[in-house]
């Protein structure tokens, strides 16, 4: 079936099997299905949407595109975390570091900026140096040697991902339920992990945008890992307002370093912990929750998680002094004010935000864009906060001052003053359970 069949196919409403699907995926990583071509199914498959079985034959499609690593001598002990993406995620950054402290073997394969969502890859592309593209021997000596790795997409490993990542970032196409699932599984799967933890965003800074939304995803991704024998647990979060007081790429860096510190702010720090805690438990590093979140407070509280982050970056290749000085780190020129506009309490909505971080640089529009590694938003007042009218709310910066000027803009319609306190929304909204043998 020609490339045009297919994309007819599934435009027409009709479920393609899993030979069809196959044949999409070789024509991604091989090159003869062309950019627009890809673009134009995946449209469909957004319109259109795709059965279980679809979705499930599309992730093990892009996992058999590469190599599968063979992590089997660690045992249970390697395991993951996933999020879904949301404005001001710097978990990945702090939680990695802090399991393998821990004892947890931590392939982590990420991605870079989606849509107004941030990518850990961007973000740890502004320490100088940092390699994120490691081949499976890098991977697997890294591991033996320090039991973290954090790395993207390779030639080697999901290359199918890589290519369909980078166009559903540019073409509209990445709110779909079925392209999300089979994008993180089929990661996931290739690295050869054992159990995952899934973060799994819920509101405006998210791709779900109510806990509905973000339960079919949960499902769907929980499905496909029951499929691997996969031990799997998802858990929804809350993104209505960004997380921490950080938007960007090396300022980001900086809060998950202060939050190894043990400064970072309450909420980055309490879903890192949790999150953290879970994936001991799936590790069999802790017998439950209780033992397995004391035991990640006091690896933060003694500083062993920022000492692992430093081994992580000197490692691949990064500059571990930007662990004490921050100077080390890009730094924008450029900045700008957002002021309240009356008097009472903000609320600070993380969509908006995560689109003005777009237009400032820290994200792209096109697949072949540079990011800012300067660009950034620090949040002064948080959600619930009292304010004066001219009181300062937000700072934006960046490289570009077009961009500045425009991101501030934009985040006028981010920021609005209530005479009341805005409701207080749980930063944990809900916990499924998925394989957990």
């Amino acid at each position: 079936m020609r490339a045009v069949d297919l994309i007819r196919r599934k435009r027409d409403g009709h479920a393609l099997d899993p030979a069809d699907i196959r044949r999409f995926v070789a024509g991604v990583v091989d090159g003869s299905w062309p950019d627009y071509q890809i673009a134009a199914l995946l449209m469909a498959i957004v319109l259109r949407g795709m059965t279980a079985a679809e979705a499930a034959a599309l992730t093990e499609a892009m996992v058999q595109s590469g190599t599968r690593l063979d992590l089997s001598r660690f045992g249970r002990a390697v395991v993951d975390k996933h999020s879904t993406g949301g404005v001001g995620d710097k978990v990945s950054l702090v939680l990695a570091p802090l399991a393998a402290a821990c004892g947890v073997v931590v392939p982590m394969m990420s991605g870079r900026g989606l849509g107004h969502t941030g990518g850990t890859l961007d973000k740890l592309e502004s320490i100088p140096g940092f390699r994120t593209r490691l081949d499976p021997d890098e991977i697997h000596r890294t591991l033996d040697r320090i039991g973290c790795v954090m790395i993207g997409q390779t030639d080697e490993v999901a290359p199918a991902d890589r290519r369909l990542y980078a166009l559903r970032d540019v073409t509209a196409t990445v709110e779909s339920v079925p392209l999300i699932a089979s994008s993180i599984l089929s990661k996931k799967i290739a690295e050869g992990i054992a159990g995952l933890v899934l973060d799994v965003k819920v509101g405006s800074g998210a791709f779900m945008p109510d806990d509905e939304s973000a339960r079919e995803l949960a499902q769907a991704l929980l499905d496909i890992a029951r499929l691997h024998a996969m031990r799997c647990e998802a858990v929804l979060s809350s993104m209505h307002t960004p997380l921490g007081r950080a938007v960007g790429n090396a300022v980001e860096v900086i809060e998950a370093i202060e939050t190894l510190k043990g400064r970072g702010p309450a909420d980055t720090t309490a879903l890192c912990l949790d999150l953290t805690a879970r994936m001991l438990v799936l590790a069999g590093v802790a017998d439950d929750g209780p033992r397995a979140l004391e035991r990640a407070q006091v690896a933060l509280e003694r500083g062993d998680g920022l000492e692992r982050f430093r081994q992580i970056i000197e490692a691949q290749g990064g500059d571990p002094l930007v662990v004490d000085d921050y100077g080390r780190l890009p730094a924008a020129p450029h900045q700008r004010t957002v002021e309240a506009s009356a008097s009472g309490w903000v609320t600070i909505d993380a969509g908006a935000v995560g689109h003005a971080s777009v237009v400032l640089g820290a994200g792209r529009d096109r697949a072949d864009q540079a990011v800012d590694p300067s660009a950034g938003i620090e949040i002064l007042l948080t959600e619930g906060s009292e304010v004066r009218a001219g009181e300062a709310v937000l700072i934006v910066s960046g490289a570009d001052p077009g961009r500045v000027d425009a991101a501030h803009a934009a985040l006028q319609r981010a920021v609005t003053v209530g005479d009341a306190p805005p409701p207080r929304r749980p930063l944990i909204r809900q916990v499924l359970a998925g394989v957990s043998a």
